[in-house]
C-alpha cells in the first residue's frame, strides 16, 4: 500500500478510483474499465510530475522522511557482498541506530557505516530512529580507524534527523563522540564517501560526512537543525517550519550550490520510495564514480583533500 504525503492528496484521490475501477472489473468479468482506468493513470502521472516538479524546501523535507524510503539496511543488503557486521564500542554497548561493518563493494573490500531509522514501529524503536548515541559513534570511530590500518575506503549512509539528545547520551559523552568522529573522518588515510540518503541532522550527520566526496539524493535534506527545532528556537512557534525550510538552505539543490555537497543522485519520479531499484542503481553508479575518482590519491593528498573542502565551505557566501 503507497503511503502519501500531505501534498500528495489529490494524487492519491485518482490512482485511488483507479484502482477502485480495477477492482470492480476483477469482481465482474463482465466490465470493460481499461479505457476509463488507463486514463486516469495518465492524468496521475502528470499531477505527479506537476507536484514534483518544483518541491519547496519544506515538501522535500517530508520526501526525505517518508516511511517507505530506502535505510541504511536495503542499501547494505542490495549494494554490498560479502557484510560481516561489527558490533559494539568496546567501552559501553552496540548502538543499533549505527549499522557498520566489512563488506565488498563491486567485489572490492570496503567498510560500511550508516544510520538505521527502521521500517516499522518496531524497528524505529530498536534503532532509535537513527538517532545515534555516543556508543553509535565510537562504533564508527573503531571501525573507520581499523579501515584507516588496512587500506579500505569507507562508505558512509548518512539518514539522521541528528543523534540522541538523552540525558544517559549526555551523560557518556555525546558532544566529546561526534567531534572525535569528525576528528578521524578527517585524518585517516583511505578514500571516504559519504551519501545523504535521507535526512543529515546536525553533528550527527556531519560525524559521518565529513568525507571526500559527499553525495545527496535528489530529495534529501542536510541542515544543521530540523526546520521544527530552528521555527522554535527563532520564532518560538514549530509551525513556522515552511519558512525555517527556506531559511536554511538545506536542500541539494542549494548544497551544490554552495559547494558543501559535490554530487546530487537523481530519484525516480514521486521520490526513492517510489522505485527502490532505480534508486538503488542511480547510488551504485555514483559510489562507483566517487571511488574512481579517488582511487589514485595516496594517504597525503587524500587527507589533505579532504581537509581543503571543508575549509572552503562558505568561501561563496550565502547570497541567493
Amino acid at each position: 500500500m503507497t503511503n502519501y504525503l500531505d501534498f500528495e492528496k489529490p494524487l492519491a484521490e485518482i490512482e485511488g478510483k483507479a484502482e477502485e475501477l480495477r477492482a470492480l472489473a476483477r469482481a465482474n468479468k463482465e466490465m470493460d474499465v481499461a479505457e476509463e482506468a488507463t486514463a486516469l493513470d495518465a492524468k496521475a502521472e502528470q499531477l505527479l510530475k506537476d507536484l514534483y516538479q518544483d518541491l519547496t524546501p519544506w515538501r522535500k523535507c517530508q520526501v526525505a522522511r517518508h516511511a517507505d524510503r530506502p535505510h541504511c539496511k536495503d542499501y547494505i543488503r542490495e549494494l554490498f557482498t560479502e557484510y560481516t557486521p561489527l558490533a559494539g564500542d568496546r567501552n559501553f554497548a552496540d548502538d543499533l541506530a549505527v549499522m557498520g561493518g566489512l563488506a565488498r563493494f563491486n567485489d572490492q573490500p570496503v567498510v560500511v557505516i550508516g544510520h538505521e531509522k527502521g521500517s516499522d514501529t518496531k524497528g524505529r524503536i530498536t534503532h532509535n530512529f537513527g538517532m545515534a548515541r555516543p556508543e553509535g559513534y565510537r562504533k564508527a570511530i573503531r571501525l573507520m580507524d581499523m579501515a584507516s590500518r588496512f587500506g579500505l575506503p569507507v562508505i558512509t549512509l548518512v539518514d539522521t534527523a541528528g543523534a540522541y539528545p538523552g540525558k544517559g547520551a549526555e551523560e557518556r559523552g555525546q558532544s566529546e563522540a561526534i567531534a572525535r568522529s569528525t576528528e578521524m573522518c578527517l585524518k585517516i588515510g583511505v578514500p571516504l564517501i559519504s551519501v545523504i540518503i535521507g535526512e543529515g541532522g546536525s553533528g550527527g550527520a556531519v560525524a559521518f560526512a565529513s568525507a571526500n566526496r559527499v553525495a545527496m539524493l535528489e530529495h534529501s535534506v542536510y541542515s544543521v537543525i530540523s526546520p521544527e527545532g530552528c521555527a522554535s528556537i527563532l520564532w518560538k512557534d514549530a509551525e513556522k517550519m515552511r519558512e525555517a525550510a527556506e531559511a536554511l538552505r538545506l536542500t541539494a539543490q542549494d548544497l551544490l550550490e554552495l559547494d558543501v555537497v559535490d554530487r546530487i543522485i537523481s530519484e525516480p519520479l514521486g521520490g526513492a520510495h517510489r522505485d527502490r531499484d532505480a534508486t538503488l542503481a542511480s547510488v551504485r553508479g555514483a559510489i562507483s564514480d566517487m571511488l574512481a575518482d579517488l582511487g589514485d590519491m595516496d594517504p597525503t593528498a587524500l587527507i589533505k583533500d579532504r581537509r581543503d573542502k571543508f575549509i572552503a565551505i562558505g568561501s561563496k557566501g550565502l547570497a541567493a
